[in-house]
């Protein structure tokens, strides 16, 4: 097993903390940007959904004006 060395811990633990200390501040608007997009995706994908919608029902109610064919009779 092998000992572990408390300079080495030490390192360690003050680049973690380091890191973590230049992440913090762009974090908050990086994660406002996420959200902003995911709310822009949704509210794409919701309109996107009622237009397709409205033309489906447009379409049928076009074809139920139109009149219907009769057939021809064979003399």
């Amino acid at each position: 097993m092998e000992q572990s060395n408390p300079a080495d811990m030490v390192k360690k633990v003050v680049g973690v903390a380091g890191g973590t200390a230049l992440i913090a501040p762009v974090a908050p608007p990086i994660l406002h940007g996420i959200a902003g997009i995911a709310v822009i995706g949704l509210g794409l994908f919701a309109a996107g959904s009622l237009v397709m919608k409205a033309t489906q029902s447009i379409g049928k109610l076009g074809s139920q004006m139109q009149p219907k064919e009769t057939k021809k009779r064979s003399v």
